[in-house]
């Protein structure tokens, strides 16, 4: 293992020359480039703001700010928008990218590393504007922002193995992608983000945290509206579901990485 991340981190180079080109490509022929990534966010957190808060007067059981619905709301979107983001472009790296693959020699686990530091960039540029959002709004949650970042590295992490896994699963069997696209759509409505949890019946609250991104959208709720750290116990399953899911993701890549330039 040790040997794998030096390896893959002398190609440091090729992975953040990818990473500056996937940006490239996305927005060169785009009349405004690049300020779409600002542009689209900041709309959402606004059209988000102004109908639940303003429009719609949604709350948050026991609590009396008028932002708190849009906060709980923006903060569940935008964790759930990175893991999205992550996952699906992670699931497909090794299809999309198989001339590469075959015509190149480099360490693959690289694709979806460069998935996930584009996913982060993205993640990190929304993510400021609604920062400073909380700031004008006078609902910055203080030093307690800080715990976003151990709980974000451990997502990212998480849905680096589960994108891993999936993605080598579906160069063998495609109907793996179009599987993952409609088990997304369960999971957001399966995950607290546009309700709370309150809302749900007191027996099915087991089934609801069977689903890992509830632990993770929760911890980023809690922080924001109430400054609530993970618990220890919180933080065990976070790093516990982590690190089965890397173990997972990294056996399969392990085992089917040669069988796989074949296969494409």
């Amino acid at each position: 293992m040790k040997e794998d991340l030096g390896t893959i981190w002398q190609y440091r180079g090729f992975m953040w020359a990818s990473v500056k080109r996937d940006f490239q490509t996305r927005y060169q022929s785009s009349l405004l480039g690049i300020a779409w990534l600002v542009i689209q966010p900041l709309a959402m957190i606004l059209v988000y703001t102004l109908i639940f808060s303003k429009v719609m007067q949604a709350k948050i059981p026991g609590n009396d700010s008028g932002f708190a619905y849009s906060i709980y709301l923006c903060s569940g979107l935008l964790a759930w928008g990175f893991f999205a983001e992550q996952l699906n472009r992670t699931k497909s790296t090794f299809i999309e990218n198989a001339n590469l693959m075959k015509k190149v020699t480099f360490p693959k686990f690289c694709l979806p590393i460069i998935v996930a530091i584009t996913a982060l960039i993205n993640f990190f540029i929304i993510y400021s504007l609604f920062t400073v959002f909380l700031v004008l709004s006078g609902n910055f949650p203080g030093i307690s922002f800080l715990a976003i970042f151990p709980i974000l590295f451990i997502q990212l992490l998480f849905t680096l193995g589960l994108g891993v896994a999936l993605g080598v699963l579906n160069v063998f069997f495609r109907d793996v992608g179009q599987l993952v696209d409609v088990a997304l759509q369960f999971l957001f409505w399966g995950t607290p983000i546009v309700y709370t949890i309150a809302i749900i019946p007191e027996w099915a609250h087991f089934y609801i945290f069977l689903n890992p991104m509830v632990h993770f959208i929760e911890a980023y709720q809690n922080i924001m509206l109430t400054q609530s750290l993970p618990t220890l116990n919180d933080s065990i399953q976070l790093c516990a579901l982590a690190i089965t899911s890397l173990v997972i993701g990294l056996y399969l890549f392990k085992k089917h990485s040669g069988d796989m330039v074949d296969e494409l």
